[in-house]
């Protein structure tokens, strides 16, 4: 029985991929003069906004930064909203009093606008984004981190998240993995890993979880 829950953000909790690309774009015309794939900024996950900008940007870091967080900020109505069912997903965890936790590698700033303008910022016990650990996911520290703090049996704690890296981390963890790909980049990869639980829509998700959560106190 589930008696912790951990969701990743981007391709989870909101489909935000499509913002992060346009976002990275949006800087890298303006001081690189190119425009980069979709597969050329996927290959940039895994460090935080922050750090793949004081690669490129160097000098220009300071005023690359502030537009790129003013973009997603002015963009993220127009290009990213949660995915219908995923709010009431996370009611449902807080009205059985089990601690709900983010585990994410963007950025805490990124992260914060994120659950800010879909409204779900107030209903997480914890967030634990890329700006918060010494190694980003795949390492299994934001896990561990929620895992301790709320002093949970590992084998009750699940990680929910689209991409590979979710998986790995929570195998590392020793938590479960429900893998989501309903707007999974990297779908196959996923689909070869070995999830513990796979869903395709936001509807199978809440029913697994509303009937394998634990009522507590």
């Amino acid at each position: 029985m589930i008696e912790g829950v951990i969701f990743d953000i981007d391709g989870t909790l909101t489909a935000t991929n499509e913002l992060i690309f346009a976002s990275f774009n949006h800087v890298a015309k303006k001081y690189l003069g190119k425009n980069l794939t979709d597969d050329e900024i996927i290959a940039l996950f895994g460090p935080t906004e922050d750090a793949i900008l004081k690669v490129w940007m160097k000098d220009n870091y300071e005023e690359a930064r502030k537009d790129y967080y003013e973009f997603y900020s002015d963009m993220h109505h127009q290009m990213a909203e949660a995915y219908p069912g995923i709010l009431e997903i996370l009611r449902l965890v807080k009205s059985r009093n089990i601690p709900l936790s983010i585990y994410t590698g963007k950025g805490r700033l990124s992260s914060e606008i994120t659950l800010e303008k879909i409204g779900a910022i107030d209903l997480f016990d914890m967030i634990v984004t890329g700006d918060d650990v010494e190694n980003h996911k795949p390492s299994p520290e934001g896990i561990e981190v929620f895992v301790n703090q709320y002093k949970l049996n590992k084998n009750n704690v699940i990680m929910i998240g689209d991409a590979p890296a979710d998986i790995i981390a929570a195998h590392a963890a020793g938590v479960k993995i429900a893998s989501v790909v309903w707007d999974s980049y990297a779908k196959e990869k996923v689909l070869s890993m070995g999830s513990d639980f796979v869903f395709e829509s936001v509807k199978d998700l809440r029913d697994f979880l509303n009937d394998n959560m634990i009522h507590s106190n």
